[in-house]
């Protein structure tokens, strides 16, 4: 079993309150769930209201299939507009580890 995991640091556009962020951030999460079939939630910068942690992980029993859908969600993230990806960091767990 290999386990993944995907921090995405973002930087929202024209977000003036912690309200409006979750109406940028919430339909994201939603997105990600529905499209990659990954465990997805909103984990840093909570009290920031220009920015998020994203974390996303996803299970597998090849390591290959948990990158490629990570590196997929990673995608999916840098091609929204009203935000800006400045970091991201993949770990992997594996049957060793």
């Amino acid at each position: 079993m290999y386990v993944g995991a995907l921090e995405l640091d973002v930087l929202l556009g024209d977000v003036q309150s912690l309200k409006q962020k979750r109406a940028v951030v919430r339909p994201l999460v939603s997105e990600l769930r529905r499209r990659f079939d990954v465990a997805v939630a909103e984990v840093g910068g909570n009290d920031l209201y220009r920015r998020a942690v994203i974390g996303v992980s996803a299970v597998s029993g090849e390591a290959g299939q948990v990158r490629e859908v990570l590196e997929a969600c990673e995608r999916a993230v840098a091609g929204h507009p009203e935000l800006e990806l400045l970091s991201t960091r993949q770990r992997m767990l594996g049957p060793q580890d």
